[in-house]
């Protein structure tokens, strides 16, 4: 039973859940069944729900139905009704927490039952709660269209003759498709990029015509995603992030905390990629959207913060020499990783921290305390290590680790544009550490080899080294 939806959900709820879910099956207009509410009181008391010996199927039934021979049937029964009044309950508790939508149902029984002023009274009320709501994305445009629609059908029930707001509703519909056509179209770019899958977008061309001509990115569901999906597709076209970082800075309050989260990690991926082309000015922007990001909690979704969220922050602000402003990151923001990596993520940016500001044993000896199984932290603690051989002139080591490496790849699973970098960091590292310092044309067909070659995100040091 341990591995039941039931056992599965109810380990889910905070104490005040189970305090109201207890009300709710108290409730006889909710639940009539004893067995259920004892069931219920069985499972959440003393940590039940927590211990495998407390959920064998033999011992909830014992207590359920004391003196009474074992009958599975019997207790699948209890399971199966005290599943659908836990669903029923997180139903009218998703209710609550939308005022809007319970409105709208309010709107539309008043309106069945043609109670013509109750139901304007109740969409008054629809209106203001539109206009007085801290958001003003997709869900937004959702419910102004399904405002208008049920004014259609309260209107169209009365009288066919009199005005009908027919073009109301089909512009909200079109507001309604384009800002969730953009914003899907957005995560599959996104994640198209990342694990080479190839989508057919559909729409999208005549959906980005369509907003153009309409001006409709003054709307701020729709224009958010039109330049996020401008920016994803052009490149070239520095524009595109410009309005997206205008739109980030001045309205980002106007997005619930998910949305707003994936709209900053946007902008922060395309500073990144432009990064990784050689385009320094993107560092800085990168930089500040993560500082602003961690300052407001944006970045920190459930007090929690990525990993590799983590040691990016980390990463750019040491490209930056924000040496102080790292440290104080490293410190303060460690509890905000979960337990299992915790540690291990702490000491290696520690780490790295110290490498940039030449603290080198120190360095060396917090990379050999972790212990990773994430493959590309294991070669960023090799590039690392990579970096202090060069730079003490350990020249045995420096090869020794560069085969390591080579083989290291081979041997693990990595994505095409990873190990294409690393694959250009190894051999670039070879030639520069055989290159005569003295001999002025090798130095300089390696310089614009270097220049040119990609993807290789350890370019400026390499350079930095040749010179």
């Amino acid at each position: 039973m341990e591995n039941s939806q039931l056992i599965l959900i109810l380990r889910t709820f905070s104490k005040k859940e189970q305090r109201d879910l207890k009300k709710w099956l108290d409730s006889p207009v909710h639940n009539q069944r004893e067995d259920v509410t004892a069931m219920y009181d069985y499972l959440i008391s003393a940590n039940h729900l927590d211990h495998e010996k407390h959920l064998k199927k033999e011992k909830i039934f014992s207590k359920l139905f004391p003196k009474t021979p074992f009958d599975d049937a019997r207790l699948r029964q209890t399971m199966h009704f005290l599943f659908k009044s836990v669903e029923e309950f997180l139903i009218w508790q998703g209710l609550q927490e939308s005022a809007i939508q319970a409105r709208l149902m309010l709107a539309g029984i008043y309106r069945k039952r043609k109670l013509n002023k109750a139901f304007r009274k109740t969409m008054r009320n629809l209106e203001e709660l539109q206009e007085n709501s801290p958001y003003r994305n997709e869900q937004y445009l959702r419910y102004k269209y399904m405002l208008e629609q049920e004014e259609y059908l309260f209107l169209e029930s009365r009288e066919r003759t009199i005005k009908m707001n027919l073009q109301e509703v089909s512009e909200a519909l079109d507001a309604t498709f384009l800002a969730d056509k953009l914003r899907q179209s957005c995560l599959m770019l996104a994640h198209q990029a990342v694990y080479k899958i190839s989508y057919d977008v559909g729409l999208i061309e005549e959906v980005l015509a369509y907003v153009e001509r309409r001006q409709l990115t003054r709307l701020l569901a729709i224009g958010t995603y039109y330049y996020i999906y401008k920016m994803l597709t052009e490149h070239n076209n520095p524009g595109h992030f410009e309005a997206l970082e205008r739109l980030i800075s001045q309205q980002h309050q106007y997005f619930p905390e998910e949305e707003k989260m994936g709209i900053y990690l946007h902008a922060i991926n395309y500073c990144i990629r432009k990064m990784n082309l050689g385009e320094q000015a993107y560092i800085r922007k990168a930089f500040e959207l993560y500082r602003q990001g961690l300052e407001e909690k944006i970045l920190i979704p459930d007090n929690t913060i990525d990993p590799y969220l983590f040691r990016n922050v980390a990463a750019i602000g040491l490209r930056l020499k924000e040496f102080d402003w790292v440290e104080y990151f490293i410190h303060n923001y460690r509890n905000y990783l979960q337990e299992d990596y915790r540690e291990n993520f702490f000491q290696f940016n520690l780490a790295r921290l110290h490498f940039e500001r030449k603290n080198y044993d120190a360095a060396m000896l917090l990379l050999a305390r972790v212990d990773f199984d994430d493959v590309l932290v294991q070669l960023n603690a090799k590039m690392m290590l990579l970096k202090i051989y060069y730079e003490l002139d350990e020249v045995d080591a420096l090869e020794s680790l560069l085969e390591s490496m080579r083989a290291y790849l081979n041997r693990k699973e990595v994505t095409g544009y990873y190990r294409s970098n690393y694959q250009n960091i190894i051999s670039y590292t070879r030639k520069l550490v055989r290159i005569n310092p003295y001999d002025k044309a090798p130095k300089e067909k390696l310089r614009q080899e270097i220049q040119q070659v990609n993807p290789l995100t350890e370019r400026e040091w390499l350079l930095r080294q040749l010179e």
